[in-house]
């Protein structure tokens, strides 16, 4: 398994792109945004941290493979941390306004 944060293009058509995230324990992803709906099942882990870079309170979210969550687009720049013991993997379901938008740009 790798032993650093990678993200790999499952499937892009049109204006939905799907992604999955591997991200092992003590590993962050890149700061970022997140301007679009979009669609994350759990795969595995068992807590993640998202830090926003204004220095606002790290939310802590305890997850269990399996779940789906839908999420709001935020303009507010954030990354994800593993905290945990275990690999917290997603896949996400992007739903962009074009089909050649960037679906989490840097921040």
């Amino acid at each position: 398994m790798p032993k650093t944060m990678q993200e790999a293009l499952l499937h892009h058509r049109g204006n939905y792109l799907v992604r999955r995230l591997h991200l092992p324990p003590g590993e962050a992803t890149r700061w970022h945004r997140d301007p679009f709906h979009r669609v994350t099942i759990i795969l595995s882990g068992d807590i993640v941290d998202v830090e926003y870079r204004d220095g606002s309170k790290i939310e802590r979210f305890e997850v269990t493979a399996g779940e789906a969550h839908g999420q709001e687009p935020t303009d507010r720049a954030h990354r994800a941390v593993n905290p945990g013991e275990q690999v917290y993997e997603e896949i996400t379901i992007f739903f962009l306004d074009r089909p050649d938008a960037v679906p989490q740009p840097d921040a």
